[in-house]
């Protein structure tokens, strides 16, 4: 009987010592993922993640990868080097449909990353013209600077979402989009590009509005909150071969993600996101200009004072509303195209939006995490435009300016 009692003790630890091994084989990652950046201060999701040790936390072994350029990402994701990364929402939409890369080509949009937090900032050329949201103003400034030189605006990437908040605000200005020059520059660079006269204005995310003001190379003249209240931004764009083969894995980077997103929107924490940030492997600005901007005061520059943003500030999760990915944004970046010439026809908005959408997969990680799901498919309202109802797109390019 001792003897049976000895053997059955030593059969359990040996049970708990498999049962601890193989669950520490479980929460061991299986390969390095790599995920891309651009520097701009909505990174900060998987810069947070990366620093709060969350992507352990949830059992992948991320590497964050520093990247020249949108056309790098996009490359990278297409060919596999990255498996994803912080993205313009509109990429994958602008690749897909062959305006800014090989038609047909496939990027999956697994969750949004913030809202809000880009801006159009205009050269000194413009000084005492046009003042802060003075969209009435815009197009007798541009006449006024094309007196004497021409007037180019640069974006980051074409279809990307500044190339629309840009173009957007062209329509409501009433400024011809075919009397400027309009150029593709990447985010870190556009500040010295406006300090050596390559251009009169850009649209950009922060923190490269503020760095322009702060060293007194231009204003920020209107927000992206001003045209689109809360509209999506960044986004966790995944390789198509990632997304599927390893499903669980990428579930766990956005768990992960989506925790950094609610660290990130408690305010107090934003002084310490934007010391992480200002670091030369991130985003290399100064911190004070990160944190400013973070925290919703802007001061605009070109002696137009300080803008204090009370709620519509760059948000990453606002109880979850932020994060996921809607069909009926990509169908309203789809009908932006068609406004703006990009597309001469219509596209299949609904085919598009369920080829590259992972709004089910976002499901399955809001479920498990207690977070609501959104209804979606809901009517869109912007300040300068029409309303636009995605389920019924012709009806607002028949009414909306062109």
């Amino acid at each position: 009987m001792k003897l049976s009692i000895k053997k059955l003790v030593l059969f359990s630890a040996m049970a708990l010592l498999l049962t601890g091994m193989f669950a520490f084989k479980l929460s061991t990652p299986s390969r390095k993922i790599k995920l891309g950046f651009i520097p701009l201060t909505d990174c900060a999701p998987l810069v947070v993640a990366k620093e709060l040790g969350l992507f352990a936390k949830y059992g992948v072994d991320v590497e964050l990868e520093k990247q020249a350029s949108w056309a790098v990402v996009r490359d990278k994701i297409l060919n596999g080097e990255l498996d994803g990364a912080h993205c313009l929402f509109s990429m994958p939409l602008s690749v897909y449909t062959g305006v800014g890369g090989k038609a047909g080509s496939e990027m999956k949009i697994a969750m949004v990353l913030n809202n809000n937090g880009q801006a159009i900032t205009l050269s000194k050329d413009f000084c005492g013209q046009v003042g802060f949201k003075q969209v009435n103003k815009a197009a007798g400034g541009v006449k006024n600077v094309q007196g004497r030189k021409e007037v180019t605006f640069a974006q980051t990437f074409p279809g990307g979402t500044h190339d629309i908040w840009l173009r957007y605000w062209m329509s409501a200005a009433g400024i011809n989009q075919k009397s400027v020059g309009i150029i593709t520059i990447p985010p870190p660079q556009m500040v010295a590009n406006m300090r050596v006269d390559n251009m009169e204005g850009f649209c950009v995310g922060e923190p490269w509005n503020g760095v322009a003001a702060a060293q007194n190379v231009g204003f920020t003249h209107i927000s992206s909150q001003d045209l689109w209240k809360n509209h999506p931004e960044k986004a966790l764009v995944v390789n198509s071969a990632f997304a599927s083969a390893s499903r669980e894995d990428l579930k766990k980077v956005m768990k992960a993600i989506v925790e950094a997103c609610r660290w990130l929107d408690v305010m107090s924490n934003r002084s310490k996101a934007a010391s992480w940030l200002s670091k030369p492997n991130y985003v290399n600005a100064p911190v004070q200009v990160l944190e400013a901007r973070l925290k919703g005061s802007y001061d605009l520059g070109c002696e137009l004072g300080v803008q204090k943003y009370k709620d519509d500030y760059m948000t990453f999760y606002n109880n979850g509303i932020v994060n996921m990915p809607k069909k009926s944004y990509t169908a309203w970046f789809l009908a932006q195209y068609v406004r703006f010439g990009y597309l001469k026809a219509e596209p299949n908005y609904k085919g598009i939006a369920e080829k590259l959408v992972l709004d089910d997969l976002f499901a399955e990680v809001a479920k498990e995490m207690g977070i609501p799901v959104q209804t979606d498919m809901q009517v869109i309202k912007t300040n300068f435009d029409v309303a636009f109802d995605p389920n019924n797109v012709s009806a607002y390019l028949k009414t909306t300016k062109h």
